[in-house]
């Protein structure tokens, strides 16, 4: 299976070297929030914070908006991104949920019934 394959799976994006690195600075950054004092700096000024950081404008960008999608689009892995959710005082659960367009409640209950129906769309290019 080639990282094609793996760009083939709906709504799901498998974290693959490539992303990884694409992704080091966006992730470190996430990992900086660890520390009570980034987590101060960064709400101070995000935008400051985030020009202390080699990141592209568009991973700048997509944290700015809270675009968690954007951000694993950009190399962003889920486990750092998850930083950010408990910086902005968010559960893992009300994150994840705007990542799939659906209320909290609706995904929670998604996931509690066993997660995504393994019936329905299956790959992207072959629109099945």
């Amino acid at each position: 299976m080639d990282n094609s394959d793996l760009d083939d799976i709906p709504g799901t994006r498998v974290f693959t070297a490539e992303r990884a690195k694409r992704g080091y600075h966006l992730n470190q950054f996430c990992m900086s929030l660890m520390k009570a004092g980034n987590r101060e700096r960064f709400k101070a000024g995000e935008r400051a914070y985030l020009d202390e950081w080699p990141m592209t404008e568009a991973q700048k960008q997509a944290v700015l908006d809270r675009d968690y999608n954007a951000m694993l689009d950009a190399g962003g892995n889920i486990y750092f991104l998850a930083k950010i959710f408990a910086t902005d005082g968010l559960s893992y659960l009300q994150a994840v949920s705007t990542m799939t367009g659906m209320s909290v409640e609706d995904y929670q209950q998604m996931m509690i019934s066993g997660g995504r129906s393994p019936e329905g769309w299956r790959s992207v290019k072959d629109g099945t």
